[in-house]
């Protein structure tokens, strides 16, 4: 009866514990669409971590149990556009037995692409949007990773003749990138009569790039496949590196661990006053770091360490 009880006991454990790890991350999510709500609306430089809990209704601490900074917080929301619109472009190539050709993936990144915004600032180094996470996600290990898979899909297409022969692959790579920056960049400044449609916008990227990067003629229908293969194969890691990345950053710490976010409360002494707190070197370590980033008030500082402001000024003074 005993061990009944025991597992019984464990497997009741075990579902609250499940229940608890899907409301956090259910939380996160929510966190992050008010971090894109606020983003678009105001800007990069504007958005505060205030204005994230207010949007998100939390309490300001609780995006701390999340993540440390605002740039990580920032940089989760980007990793998580990037993994939506891999899937996104997986779907509609595989509704076209052509959609691994040059012509296809231009198509449908741009088509994909005009439905995420953040994504676009991303791209076009809107740093009005996303300040300097933009650059830096830009010349990430991820990036670097994303930009070596997909020399690989050019070299597979040059290997079954569905690209130019006559053109090396950074050249190839520079091509594509021009034509589909390119006509992102040209489409805003572009006159109100000549202005394309977002779909019209992606048929005219597709064509511009088939006619410049690929030969004449019928595509053989091998070639297409083994072309398809290699881009879901490359989009698939893409998408995986992203989450991987996601969720190595994003910290999931359980509502418990939610007092080392604020400040602690006021001891009921004789004397009254705050109960003094050891300090640490990597505690001190963090709130200079954190000071010198310039990406968090004190106040948020202090937060984040559960530290009082008093405390905060010793630290930085190296006195205490």
């Amino acid at each position: 009866m005993q061990q009944e009880h025991d597992v019984k006991q464990q497997s009741q454990g075990a579902k609250l514990n499940e229940r608890g790890v899907e409301r956090r991350e259910a939380r996160a999510q929510r966190i992050l669409d008010a971090a894109s709500t606020l983003i678009m609306r105001y800007g990069y430089h504007k958005t505060t971590m205030d204005d994230i809990a207010r949007e998100a209704g939390v309490r300001k601490g609780t995006l701390y149990l999340h993540w440390r900074t605002r740039e990580a917080l920032f940089t989760a929301l980007i990793l998580r556009e990037k993994i939506a619109m891999a899937e996104d472009i997986k779907q509609r190539i595989a509704c076209d037995p052509a959609g691994a050709t040059l012509r296809g993936v231009l198509k449908y990144a741009a088509l994909a692409l005009m439905q995420r915004p953040l994504l676009r600032a991303v791209l076009l180094r809107d740093t009005e949007v996303f300040g300097k996470v933009v650059q830096r996600e830009q010349t990430s290990a991820l990036s670097t990773e994303v930009l070596a898979g997909f020399t690989t899909y050019l070299e597979t297409l040059r290997e079954q003749g569905l690209v130019r022969a006559d053109l090396a692959l950074h050249t190839l790579g520079a091509l594509f990138s021009s034509i589909f920056v390119g006509f992102f960049l040209a489409a805003p400044l572009l006159p109100n009569a000549f202005k394309p449609s977002d779909k019209e916008l992606a048929e005219l990227m597709a064509e511009t790039g088939s006619r410049t990067l690929e030969p004449h003629g019928p595509l053989p229908s091998r070639a297409l496949q083994i072309a398809s293969q290699t881009l879901t194969q490359y989009l698939d890691n893409s998408e995986a590196k992203a989450q991987e990345r996601l969720d190595a950053d994003v910290q999931v710490a359980s509502e418990d661990d939610l007092p080392t976010t604020h400040l602690p409360a006021r001891a009921r002494r004789r004397k009254g006053g705050r109960p003094k707190k050891l300090k640490s070197a990597a505690q001190v370590v963090e709130a200079r770091h954190m000071y010198v980033d310039k990406t968090r008030s004190i106040e948020e500082i202090c937060l984040a360490l559960g530290i009082s402001r008093a405390t905060f000024y010793r630290y930085i003074k190296g006195s205490g």
